[in-house]
């Protein structure tokens, strides 16, 4: 059995259900400790009724049972709690200051009800640039959102119509009930919570109230140094996170017309230098790390990139494949064994092109260069100069070009005084040679529906060397002949293999690799070829220009059509806030948190060693819609309670402390689901982590920014009302 994909996918299917059913019993377990045992339960089922109607729904909207679909499940395993937690623990409250259940149940629904609506609202909202982006990537992001917003459309329909009818059947508490130890442990931390907002949150908000400019100028100041740390490189970034390689190729290609014992031999000898390779890393480990391997001579059937004619076949084609041992079961990396495998091998004489390659679900090459011009002696010194340049900086390997010669060709370079005398043009003895050698047409005959065309040359066994094109007689119009070789300048050389064009003019593609087992990052290397080579391209080489194309291409395309989604999304937000709380002004208030999501997204990525990613580009565009959920609800709170306390101060504190519980349960549920997977060691799971991480980072952080500046940035705009003279007393 060679090259069983339905392995890796069942290992990789095994791996997102242990992850979800962990973060399933993790968001269970959290809600248990902060509401009513038999509540957390009411609103835990909440999770399963809508991972159903996801499932339900899944066909209709194209998406398969995959590992970007299951992942996408655990993505939202925190977050479909949310409206469940903002209306259940309402109800909490109400139910423990005497009401009875079944008058806080649709009290306590009704009062958060609206605000409730909008938060699911903007959250679905937040995933929709992702069904925005085309191409390749285009085939992976909508498995995501299609999963997500039904998810939490029916999250939204269960917490508000099935929810309070369970939640009113709960019975109320007598003042002498006896408890469980399970019920007697809620208590404690429900006491120590409460606690905490006493102690230590009530008068830490109202210092920070007292100094809120101090508080907005300081987190701003945090922006900034995370945003210099990016933008300087300090937090790398890199277009697709490494995937652990199962499969590891060497595609060879030597001189167009070799013969094929050559290219065998090639290929024999890559395909020694594979075995040594493996049993040096197997007597490491105590393992075999290469399973099989498959050696082949004039074709390359391995398929990385899309080839709608099937494999290449050519006698000058070669290629060793190997497949490896999964990685679990391994402690030695891809890119490891791809470095040792290259020094074995060594330098091949005769070839033309020789690259290594770690086959996975990321990327092509690190850098894919193409460069246009009119003139094609100008552009191969262009594509000359380019290659001796990446040869400068290290890291950069399988360095090559397309510009390639092919076969040995005879060329009419141009006539002799002979052929002058004869009154023979350079055309009028090449279409001479061609109709001698390949055929004049002199008729078409008719057979049935086809037609044939009749071609009169010479016999074959005239047409089978250069001896017999050196013989060839040519005749000029008054029927005198001479041979071709008085009459032209013959020359022998090797023509192009290809001609390449883009967009109607000459061009040359010109690839390279990066080697990551150096540490060497792709997108440095190539910010610095731009700033020292490319930008003075044009001056050294008049005419020729230059454009980014295989993975630079899709990343550039990629993250501009995210960030254009993205900023679609966010109106669409501001209007879906608007309508609730009426007013223009504070959805600002409300939105001002997401860009402290991305602080938290970043730090997060700095506390687990991660690079930045197009992943983590996603997950901080979900973040969105994740953070200001908890915003809308506490300045929706205090918008409808701002008149209970003699001034504004009063009023913003207390909204704080009562909306404290819900603000925390939703920010740990979406954090302690997501934590399986931030604890994952399979190395197929890393390239899923970045999202992860940025969701489960960025929440965390974006509750402290809810608790603190929300509430300061309220009090900041209350004090430019007062300018006007429409604003409250903020303090007496």
């Amino acid at each position: 059995i060679w090259n069983d994909q339905s392995v890796y996918l069942e290992g990789r299917l095994d791996l997102l259900a242990r992850n979800g059913a962990t973060g399933l019993i993790l968001v269970v377990l959290v809600l248990a400790l902060f509401l009513r045992p038999g509540l957390a339960l009411l609103v835990a089922l909440g999770i399963p009724a809508s991972f159903a109607g996801g499932i339900w729904l899944m066909p209709y909207m194209g998406i398969s049972v995959n590992m970007i679909s299951l992942f996408a499940f655990i993505l939202v395993l925190g977050i479909v709690v949310d409206d469940a937690i903002v209306v259940g623990e309402n109800v909490y409250r109400r139910m423990k200051d005497g009401e009875h259940p079944q008058v806080a149940a649709w009290k306590g629904t009704h009062e958060v009800g609206v605000v409730v609506i909008f938060g699911v609202l903007t959250t679905a909202v937040a995933f929709t640039p992702m069904l925005g982006v085309s191409g390749v990537s285009g085939k992976i992001w909508p498995n995501i959102p299609l999963v997500v917003i039904p998810v939490l459309l029916f999250s939204l329909v269960q917490s508000k119509l099935v929810l309070p009818a369970h939640l009113a059947l709960l019975k109320p508490r007598v003042a002498d009930q006896k408890f469980g130890p399970i019920t007697r442990l809620q208590h404690r931390i429900a006491a120590a919570l409460e606690w905490f907002i006493e102690v230590i949150y009530q008068p830490f908000l109202n210092l920070c109230l007292k100094f809120r400019y101090v508080v907005l100028s300081a987190f701003i100041c945090l922006i900034m140094l995370i945003a210099g740390l990016v933008m300087s490189g300090r937090i790398r970034w890199e277009f697709f996170p490494e995937v652990e390689a199962d499969i590891l190729t060497v595609k060879l290609e030597m001189a167009k017309g070799v013969p094929f014992e050559t290219t065998e031999r090639a290929v024999e000898r890559i395909r020694e230098a594979s075995e040594r390779m493996g049993a040096e890393f197997t007597d490491r480990q105590g393992g075999p790390v290469v399973i099989h391997g498959l050696a082949s001579a004039g074709t390359q059937p391995t398929i990385s990139e899309f080839a709608p004619n099937g494999p290449p076949k050519a006698g000058n084609l070669g290629e060793v494949t190997l497949e490896l041992a999964p990685a679990a079961s391994r402690d030695v990396m891809a890119e490891q064994l791809i470095s040792r495998w290259r020094e074995e091998v060594g330098e091949i004489p005769g070839s033309v092109s020789i690259s290594y390659a770690a086959i996975s679900a990321g990327g092509g090459n690190a850098i894919d260069l193409l460069i246009r011009g009119d003139k094609l002696e100008t552009l191969e010194a262009a594509a000359e100069y380019l290659k001796e340049s990446l040869k400068d900086y290290e890291g950069v390997i399988d360095i090559s070009s397309s510009n390639r010669n092919g076969k040995l060709e005879v060329i009419l370079e141009r006539t002799t005084p002979e052929a002058e005398a004869l009154g023979l043009s350079l055309e009028e003895i090449t279409s001479q040679v061609r109709a001698a050698f390949y055929g004049a047409e002199v008729q078409r005959l008719q057979r049935g529906r086809d037609e044939l065309k009749v071609m009169v040359r010479y016999p074959e066994d005239d047409r089978q060397s250069l001896e017999n094109l050196e013989s060839l007689k040519i005749r000029n119009a008054s029927g005198v002949e001479a041979p071709l070789p008085d009459l032209v300048v013959l020359s022998y050389r090797r023509g192009p293999d290809a001609i390449q064009r883009a967009d109607r003019a000459r061009a040359i593609r010109i690839t390279a690799d990066v080697d990551k087992a150096s540490g060497a990052n792709a997108n440095e290397i190539r910010e610095g070829f731009i700033k020292d080579v490319l930008t003075g391209l044009q001056s050294k080489f008049p005419g020729v220009s230059y454009s980014f194309e295989g993975e630079q291409k899709d990343q550039a395309q990629s993250v501009r059509e995210i960030g254009t989604g993205f900023i679609f999304a966010l109106l669409i937000m501001y209007v879906l806030m608007a309508i609730p709380l009426k007013s223009y002004v504070q959805p600002i208030i409300i939105m001002s948190v997401i860009p402290f999501g991305l602080v938290g997204a970043v730090l997060g990525h700095m506390f687990m060693g991660l690079n930045l990613s197009i992943m983590s580009l996603c997950g901080i565009v979900a973040l969105a819609g994740v953070v200001v959920n908890d915003s809308l609800v506490l300045v929706d709170y205090m918008n409808r309670h701002r008149d209970e306390s003699p001034t504004l101060r009063e009023s913003v504190v207390a909204a704080g402390m009562l909306r404290f519980r819900p603000i925390l349960l939703t920010s740990l549920t979406t954090f302690v689901g997501l934590l399986p997977m931030l604890q994952e060691q399979d190395l197929q799971a890393r390239f899923l982590i970045p999202m992860a991480v940025s969701l489960a980072f960025g929440i965390l952080f974006a509750t402290l920014i809810t608790l603190i500046l929300v509430p300061a940035i309220y009090l900041i705009l209350n004090d430019a009302k007062r300018l006007v003279g429409i604003g409250r007393k903020t303090v007496k």
